[in-house]
């Protein structure tokens, strides 16, 4: 298949690594992931990982606890670093030239964020994997995709999901909903349909950088997307 975009950054959730158990990562999703990512990388493509991490530690909900929000976030950026080198681990087990680049300095685990070296890491077809969110508390990795996505010229954002686009309500809780093929970044907001958080969203929307939100447990449905297949459902302006 012939891609429609160059140059992808890919939001991976923490939570999509879980599979069917309660936390932690799956090694059935993890080696599910792989191969969906391999499908893609047959196209001449160039692409960016976001991950999550709440799959381990959640920081929004770190007050139940008793941790300080600052803390709870912190703690958050780790859980994707574990993340991170779990996805890192799996993909060069599969022949895939790989770098784990963290927004937190862990020089034993992972490059820092440098922008041209990341970029440079691209031009040469190997797959960057973005953790540690921003590297800053209050903001969520959807933020980060956002911000990564427009410091290295992304053409698309795919933010992968477990259903297949967005819907007027929830399809999950709603058999009637109605699903949107294509939608404008304005109508997203007017209707406050939770695409992604407001910062992220608005930071897309400043720079025109369009947002596929797609099920990527349907097989195949990465590298589709890729190709400019109708999938999902396309934000733009």
């Amino acid at each position: 298949m012939t891609p429609k975009y160059k140059r992808i950054l890919l939001k991976l959730s923490g939570e999509s690594l879980m599979g069917d158990q309660k936390f932690g990562i799956s090694s059935d999703m993890l080696t599910y992931y792989v191969q969906e990512i391999k499908k893609l990388l047959q196209m001449p493509v160039e692409l960016a990982i976001v991950i999550g991490g709440g799959n381990i530690y959640r920081g929004l909900n770190a007050e139940t606890s008793g941790i300080e929000r600052v803390t709870g976030d912190y703690m958050g950026m780790l859980a994707t670093c574990i993340n991170g080198m779990a996805l890192q681990s799996a993909l060069e087990q599969e022949g895939v030239y790989t770098r784990l680049i963290t927004a937190i300095e862990m020089r034993q685990i992972a490059e820092p964020y440098i922008r041209r070296r990341a970029i440079r890491h691209l031009e040469k077809g190997r797959v960057i994997i973005f953790t540690a969110g921003t590297g800053s508390p209050y903001f969520t990795t959807d933020s980060a995709a956002a911000l990564r996505a427009n410091e290295i010229n992304a053409d698309i954002i795919l933010k992968a999901t477990r259903v297949d686009g967005i819907y007027d309500a929830d399809p999950e809780k709603n058999p009637d909903a109605v699903k949107f093929y294509t939608i404008s970044f304005a109508k997203v907001i007017s209707m406050g349909l939770g695409v992604m958080d407001m910062t992220a969203f608005t930071l897309c929307q400043e720079n025109n950088l369009p947002i596929i939100v797609f099920n990527i447990n349907e097989p195949g449905s990465l590298a589709k997307v890729a190709a400019g297949e109708q999938v999902g459902t396309l934000v733009e302006a």
